[in-house]
């Protein structure tokens, strides 16, 4: 095996195929990274048994400039192998596997040989032979993922909860995510025939890799969902996702559908506040914040305080406020989550009671995202 390659074009393609590589992984191969050279390309495989992803390099790519000078296969240590090809001197790199896998890698007067493994020996990537195959446009997926994957849990104990519970149904896309704190629902139209339903659940680990494989260069999605699989395919990417097994909980109930008190705000106004009432908020023992709202004297107060280092009150501005006094604590830091997913757009937050669930939503469209965060009880 042997090909000559532009050096920054491969870090490219290296980089993204390290996404899917750990080195916690029980199966030692996978700690691996797949190079099979043919005339037609080059393809670089990472796995860890839930993400994998391949990436294909065309021999008539301009920009790669790949040489292929002997087909063949090799499986090199991802850790190692980037980090030489990283710090290499020249725009191009020369790999040659001689006998027992032995890898000789040349740029300019720089000359490494490292071991490789048997390629034959690395897991065969799932096949999904799905029929029905969705196309998303990127920026919207990137975006649905951007505003649901905030809430998936941290917490193994629940697994179902780690992922993004994903729904196609009547031509309607849903999105929603819950660690059982707070929650985050998207819903969009997609051009699927209206019998083309899914169910899915995927670890929200898997979309964040995806979101940041997805570039400005990339305009649409393929996705293919098999059993236990979702493929999304993009350029010249093929990213794999394992499936979370087992039913996601109801979410639709917790979701209040009536309210006592409402409030406008933009959205990046009220951020920046909740930042500067979180600094002392972080500072102390509890990490909460309370938000007053006095609708006969049209008044909005956020507090926070800290017994070992001061407190914080903010007058705060907003475009409308009506229905009944409350006070509500919360954690400041699903609230900036949630208040950074919808940008410089006016959001309406609708309250029930001080220790109900409450809903951000943007004030233009009501129905097709929401967040949601349970109160803090301080007493």
């Amino acid at each position: 095996m042997k090909f000559t390659v532009n050096r920054l074009e491969f870090i490219k393609s290296l980089t993204d195929v390290q996404r899917a590589i750990s080195t916690k992984t029980t199966i030692p191969i996978l700690t691996g990274l797949k190079l099979k050279l043919e005339a037609k390309g080059l393809t670089l495989t990472g796995s860890d048994a839930d993400i994998s992803i391949e990436t294909f390099i065309p021999a008539e790519d301009d920009k790669a400039q790949l040489q292929v000078e002997e087909p063949g296969q090799v499986v090199l240590t991802a850790r190692i192998f980037s980090e030489i090809i990283k710090k290499l001197p020249e725009d191009t790199l020369t790999l040659e596997v001689t006998e027992n896998y032995q890898t000789e890698i040349l740029s300019g007067t720089a000359s490494f040989s490292i071991k490789g493994l048997n390629a034959e020996n690395y897991p065969h990537l799932p096949e999904i032979n799905a029929e029905d195959t969705l196309n998303l446009e990127s920026d919207i997926l990137k975006q649905i993922i951007g505003q649901t994957v905030i809430a998936v849990s941290t917490q193994e104990s629940r697994p179902i909860l780690t992922g993004v519970h994903l729904a196609i149904k009547n031509g309607q896309l849903s999105a929603v995510a819950t660690d059982s704190h707070r929650l985050s629902q998207r819903k969009i139209a997609i051009n699927v025939a209206d019998s083309v339903t899914y169910d899915i659940i995927i670890p929200g680990k898997s979309l964040s890799e995806l979101s940041k494989m997805i570039g400005e260069d990339v305009a649409q999605v393929e996705v293919r969902i098999s059993e236990n699989q979702v493929l999304f395919e993009f350029n010249n990417t093929t990213f794999y996702s394992r499936l979370l097994e087992g039913n996601y909980p109801d979410t639709d109930r917790l979701i209040p559908k009536d309210s006592d008190t409402e409030i406008d705000f933009n959205a990046s106004e009220f951020l920046a506040s909740i930042e500067r009432a979180s600094l002392l908020s972080h500072a102390g023992q509890n990490n909460v914040v309370k938000l007053a709202l006095n609708t006969e004297n049209q008044k909005a107060t956020i507090y926070s305080n800290s017994p070992e280092i001061g407190n914080v009150e903010e007058e705060l501005k907003f475009q409308k406020l009506a229905g009944n006094d409350i006070e509500i604590s919360f954690n400041p830091d699903y609230m900036k989550d949630a208040l950074r997913s919808f940008g410089q757009s006016t959001i309406t937050i609708s309250f029930n009671a001080p220790l109900r669930p409450f809903t951000l939503v943007p004030s233009e469209d009501q129905e097709h995202f929401i967040q949601l965060i349970t109160p803090v009880r301080t007493y």
